[in-house]
């Protein structure tokens, strides 16, 4: 069996291209696991395959990530590879990924919910949920596609109804964290982080909106080639008759002058609170986001952080496989 197994290698080897393909394949593994290792958390195989930033064949895949292992580059625990030889990271992962299918089954029918207010025309999960991970203080964290020129109307009622939320202690399970309204379709932060949050959406509702928010963000598949959308799993039901009432009535110059106030009270209560140092329940800084066509959370800056982290990893990997000849080198963000 092993004559056979070195038989295919050996085959595999003088194929044109195939070591060109596993240098390549080294550099773009270490670059997936080093972003996911911001987060501790190590991936699948089929994971791996998915966040790299190129396509490589089954077999380029199967010996770049056994050479990495062999050269203790990386480390194989458990059934998921990392950039730490921990293997206590994997069963935090899988304890993790269990919480999360339930959470996931909640957050679907909470979603359905949410899709019900005036002037939503789609609801995805976002954050760690739409990787599968969720850990003992997770949030459920929504995107949301406001009606074109709506989008301060829709915040404005859904966040009085999480107000109400508080007083039962549901209120991590309606982070309404993203939204953009049907104006601004097309994400102008495009770097590995978005790229990233937008492949990995879990729509939910607003099947036709959705689609058209992928369709105007092709650019994240450039930075993910392998990374397939996920798709809606139920139909959308049919929008409910206070919703159908409320949008006819707001659907005029009333509706605009609405939208535009609360645009602005809300952008001004918020950067009254980032002056004022305001933290969240999880003591980080609370920051927004705001545009007339979008408003998207940012506590203590967590993007140009987590991109930070990314580079600083990418440059120790460089360090320390410089000496094998391996360097992950013109790293895009």
């Amino acid at each position: 069996m092993l004559n056979k197994i070195k038989m295919k290698q050996s085959v595999a080897y003088r194929e044109p291209g195939f070591v060109q393909e596993i240098i390549a394949g080294r550099e773009s593994v270490l670059k997936a696991l080093a972003y996911f290792d911001i987060f501790h958390y190590p991936l699948t195989k089929e994971e791996v395959r998915i966040f790299l930033d190129r396509r490589l064949t089954v077999n380029g895949l199967d010996m770049t990530l056994s050479s990495l292992v062999a050269d203790r580059i990386i480390f194989l625990h458990n059934g998921v590879y990392s950039l730490q030889d921990n293997p206590l990271l994997s069963y935090r992962r899988y304890q993790g990924n269990r919480r999360a299918k339930a959470m996931l089954q909640k957050a679907q029918r909470i979603g359905r919910f949410l899709y019900q207010f005036p002037f939503v025309r789609a609801i995805g999960v976002s954050g760690s949920l739409s990787k599968d991970y969720a850990d003992e203080k997770a949030d459920i964290d929504f995107f949301i596609i406001a009606k074109a020129n709506r989008l301060w109307v829709a915040r404005t009622l859904m966040h009085l109804f999480k107000k109400l939320t508080f007083l039962t202690g549901r209120q991590r399970l309606y982070c309404m964290n993203y939204y953009i309204d049907e104006e601004a379709l097309e994400l102008e932060d495009q770097n590995i982080f978005t790229a990233i949050e937008l492949k990995t959406v879990v729509p939910v509702a607003g099947e036709e909106a959705l689609n058209a928010f992928f369709t105007r963000n092709s650019w994240a598949d450039k930075w993910l080639p392998a990374c397939v959308q996920r798709r809606q799993k139920e139909k959308d039901k049919k929008p409910g008759l206070l919703k159908q009432v409320i949008e006819k009535l707001f659907d005029n110059r009333i509706g605009n002058k609405m939208d535009n106030m609360f645009f602005r009270l809300t952008s001004a209560r918020w950067d009254r609170k980032e002056i004022n140092g305001k933290r969240n329940e999880k003591g980080i800084r609370m920051g927004l986001v705001t545009g007339k066509h979008f408003a998207k959370s940012n506590p203590g800056d967590f993007q140009e952080k987590m991109l930070s982290l990314y580079r600083q990893r990418v440059d120790a990997i460089n360090r320390l496989t410089d000496a094998a000849g391996l360097t992950v080198s013109s790293v895009t963000l």
